[in-house]
């Protein structure tokens, strides 16, 4: 297996999802581009500035697939929710299914989106129309192979490991879990617990990336919320 290209910026990963687009047979379905990395590490940030200078694009996050907090409880999975055995895998693998036949259906998909002040999912939030050209999915565990995960990575057309400095992710994980609720010293252990050791199982798997972005260059203009 060849190590990840390395990206010096979003443009570059922009004018290769643009290439992508001119090779691809107009019948085709969206191109499926996948944002995988750590919690705090900046997916949803770069998904939205990239879904921005693609018109015509949709952004699709891998956390409406939470499982319920419920159902996390009778599994006794709450105090490690965001874990890669806390998340519907069957049903996000059956929406990228989909996705493939959506310019041949004519028909708009519904997905779920995610409520940080609750911490649940939010059914058929997002929706995903036929003349999309491209759908950005983010997530933490794309490139995962473990509990299920395995059968996402070959649904996407292009996969991008996005990286950054610990320190400001840590940084950047706290005041976010502070910002939807935790006190500081809830915020801390959380983020330096189950986000650290997810983190450490989602680093070994952005070998399998095509590209790897880092954007550590861009922290001093990236929010809090940055996932």
């Amino acid at each position: 297996m060849m190590p990840p290209a390395s990206l010096e910026s979003l443009d570059d990963l922009t004018a290769a999802i643009e290439r992508m687009r001119a090779a691809r047979p107009r019948a085709s379905g969206p191109l499926i581009v996948g944002l995988a990395g750590a919690p705090g590490a900046g997916k949803s940030t770069v998904a939205a500035a990239l879904s921005a200078g693609l018109p015509g694009s949709a952004v699709l996050p891998m956390d409406g697939f939470h499982l319920p907090q419920a159902e996390l409880v009778r599994l006794g999975r709450r105090d490690r929710m965001g874990a890669p055995d806390t998340f519907d895998v069957d049903a996000f693998v059956a929406l990228l299914e989909s996705l493939r036949d959506l310019h041949n259906s004519g028909e708009t998909l519904r997905a779920p989106g995610f409520d940080r002040r609750v911490e649940e999912p939010v059914p058929g939030a997002i929706a995903l129309a036929p003349e999309w050209w491209c759908v950005i999915v983010e997530g933490n565990y794309l490139l995962l192979r473990e509990h299920g995960w395995h059968r996402v990575a070959p649904l996407l057309d292009l996969s991008v490991g996005i990286v950054l400095d610990d320190a400001i992710r840590h940084e950047r994980l706290i005041a976010r879990h502070i910002a939807f609720g935790k006190n500081p010293d809830a915020a801390r252990a959380w983020a330096l617990g189950p986000d650290e050791r997810n983190a450490a199982a989602i680093a070994a798997t952005l070998e399998r990336a095509d590209y790897l972005l880092d954007t550590s260059a861009n922290e001093s203009s990236a929010g809090s919320s940055t996932r």
